[in-house]
C-alpha cells in the first residue's frame, strides 16, 4: 500500500433508526412481520436503453430533482423483538425486595424501534423497491408520498442477500415511478444525483461521481456483491433511496456507507440497477429469488495459487473444490480449473462469477471459458437450482468439516439466551474431520464462522461452502456443557 497508516472503517446500512421505546408483557411474545402482500402478475420492471444527447451540467441536476421527487417515497418503519428482562435475576433477591420494592416481573420485554427509511415507486400499481435492512423486519410499515399522504405499506418479498426488497401500497390512483437505466454502461467519473431522507431530512438531493465499480466484500461474505462506489453524500435515512444519471435513469439503490465517525466522508456504495431490477422482478413474480448454481466452491487468484493451477493471469476464479453430483461435476469441470469466462464475458474475480450464475435461469446451458493447466478449453453446464442444492451442499459441508448440524430448538434458545435463528447445533462429528479435530462435540453451537454471524442451517451451509480451501478460519463456539463461548482456530482442507 502506499500510505503509512490505515483508519479503522465501518460500513454503516444507511437506515435511520430513531426512537426505542419498551413495553412489558407477561411471557413470551409474537413478534410478526407486515403482512405479505399478495404477489402481483403482469408487473415487470425493465431496464431503458441508454439515453442519448449532451448534457447541460447547469440544468440537469434541477430537472432531475423536479421529475423524479414525485417518485421518492419515505418509509417509516417499526420493528419489534423479545428482549429479557435485565432484571429478572433479582426479583427474588432480599436486597432488591426490602430497598426497592420489586414487584413481579414479566420474563420478557417487548422492544419497538423506530427508523425512517426511503425507497422509489417502480409501478404505476403502488409497488415500492427499497433496502431489505428497511423493510425486511418491519412489523409496520406507513409509506409517505412526495405531497404529504400517507398508506400503510405490505411486504411483497424481500432479498436479505441483495439486501433489497419490494413493498406495496394502496394508494388507489395511478403513481408516478422511476425509470432504470443499465448500470452495466456506467462509466468512472460520471455524473450522479442520490435522493433521500439523511437524518430524516425529507426530499434532499445531493450530487457527485461515480467513484469506482464493482465493489466487493464491503458487507457479510455470504452476499450477492457488486456495489458501484459514489461521492454524492449519503447519510443515515438515505437507505432505499435513488442514485440517477443525468437523464434521470435510476443506476442504482443507495445501501450503505464506508465511515470512522458513523456520517457520510465520500464513500458511498449502491446496489447496481441491473442486479436490482432482476431481484425486483423475482420479488414481484414468486415473492423470493432462485438463484442459478454451479456446484463448485471459488477463490481469487493470487500470484501464488496462480502458479500452482499453471497460469499467467490473475483475472478469474479458481474452482477450489468441485461438488460431487453438482452441474459443474457433471459437466467435467475440476479443482484447480480457472473459469475466465461466462457466457461471453469476462469473469475478473470470484465475485463477478458468483453474480452471473446466480441470475442465469435455471436449466439454462451456460458456456464456460476455463484454463486448465495454462490450456484454455470451453464447457457447457446446464445451470442447477441453489434451493434444490441444498440436500448436496449438507452432504458438502459434512465431507469437507465432518460435521451436521441443525437449527437449535426453543429449548436450546431458552437455555442459552440465544436470538431466533441464531447459530446451529452440531448432531454429529466426525473425530478426523477438521471439526472433530479441533475438539467440537455434539450438541455444541456453531455461532459464527470468520465472525460472521450464523443465523440457522441456510446461513451456515452458505459460509461454509464458500470457506477458501488449506486456510484456517476462526469459529464462534459454544460450549454445551457449560455455555461458555469461545473462538477455537480450525484449518479447512
Amino acid at each position: 500500500m502506499s500510505c503509512g497508516w490505515v483508519k479503522r472503517v465501518t460500513v454503516f446500512f444507511v437506515a435511520a433508526f430513531v426512537a426505542v421505546t419498551f413495553a412489558s408483557s407477561v411471557g413470551a411474545l409474537t413478534t410478526g412481520k407486515s403482512e405479505l402482500a399478495s404477489i402481483p402478475s403482469g408487473v415487470t420492471i425493465r431496464i431503458a436503453p441508454k439515453a442519448k444527447g449532451a448534457v447541460d451540467l447547469s440544468a440537469a441536476i434541477v430537472r432531475v430533482a423536479r421529475e423524479t421527487m414525485p417518485s421518492v417515497v419515505y418509509i417509516e418503519v417499526t420493528e419489534s423483538r423479545e428482549v429479557k428482562n435485565p432484571f429478572l435475576p433479582f426479583e427474588n433477591d432480599p436486597f432488591f425486595k426490602r430497598f426497592f420494592g420489586i414487584p413481579k416481573m414479566p420474563p420478557k420485554f417487548k422492544q419497538e424501534t423506530k427508523g425512517l427509511g426511503c425507497g422509489m415507486i417502480i409501478d404505476p400499481q403502488g409497488y415500492i423497491l427499497t433496502n431489505f435492512h428497511v423493510a425486511g423486519s418491519a412489523t409496520k410499515m406507513e409509506v409517505v408520498l412526495a405531497d404529504g399522504s400517507r398508506y400503510p405499506a405490505r411486504l411483497v418479498g424481500g432479498d436479505p442477500k441483495t439486501d433489497l426488497a419490494v413493498i406495496h401500497i394502496a394508494a388507489g390512483r395511478p403513481l408516478p415511478h422511476v425509470t432504470f437505466g443499465d448500470s452495466d454502461v456506467l462509466e468512472v467519473g460520471e455524473w450522479v444525483v442520490a435522493i433521500g431522507a439523511p437524518r430524516a431530512l425529507e426530499k434532499s438531493v445531493t450530487q457527485g461521481i461515480i467513484s469506482a465499480k464493482h465493489r466487493t466484500n464491503i458487507s457479510e461474505p455470504n452476499t450477492y456483491q457488486d456495489f458501484l462506489q459514489a461521492d454524492a453524500p449519503i447519510n443515515p435515512g438515505n437507505s432505499g433511496g435513488p442514485l440517477l444519471n443525468l437523464h434521470g435513469q435510476v443506476i442504482g439503490v443507495n445501501a450503505a456507507i464506508a465511515t470512522e465517525s458513523g456520517g457520510f466522508e465520500g464513500i458511498g456504495f449502491t446496489i447496481p440497477s441491473n442486479m436490482a431490477v432482476y431481484v425486483a422482478n423475482a420479488l414481484l413474480s414468486q415473492g423470493k429469488v432462485e438463484r442459478g448454481w454451479l456446484g463448485v466452491s471459488i477463490r481469487d487468484l493470487t500470484p501464488e495459487l496462480a502458479k500452482e493451477a499453471h497460469v499467467e493471469t490473475l483475472a478469474g476464479a479458481l474452482v477450489a473444490d468441485v461438488v460431487k453430483g453438482g452441474p459443474a461435476q457433471k459437466a467435467g469441470l475440476e479443482k484447480d480449473d480457472v473459469i475466465v469466462g461466462y457466457q461471453g464475458k469476462n469473469i475478473p474475480d470470484s465475485a463477478a462469477l458468483r453474480n452471473e450464475v446466480a441470475q442465469t435461469p435455471i436449466g439454462r446451458q451456460a458456456k464456460l471459458t476455463v484454463l486448465r493447466r495454462g490450456k484454455k478449453e470451453e464447457i457447457t453446464v446446464k445451470v442447477g437450482n441453489l434451493e434444490e442444492a441444498k440436500a448436496l451442499l449438507v452432504s458438502a459441508v459434512k465431507e469437507r468439516l465432518g460435521v451436521e448440524v441443525r437449527s437449535p430448538n426453543p429449548k436450546e434458545v431458552e437455555k442459552y439466551g440465544l436470538n431466533a435463528n441464531q447459530g446451529v447445533v452440531i448432531t454429529h462429528v466426525d473425530p478426523k474431520g477438521a471439526l472433530g479435530k479441533a475438539g467440537f462435540e455434539v450438541g455444541d453451537l456453531i455461532l459464527a464462522v470468520d465472525k460472521q454471524p450464523v443465523e440457522g442451517m441456510d446461513d451456515f451451509i452458505d459460509l461454509a461452502s464458500t470457506l477458501p480451501a488449506k486456510k484456517k478460519v476462526t469459529i464462534l463456539a459454544l460450549d454445551h456443557h457449560t455455555g461458555n463461548t469461545g473462538t477455537i482456530l480450525v484449518e479447512v482442507p
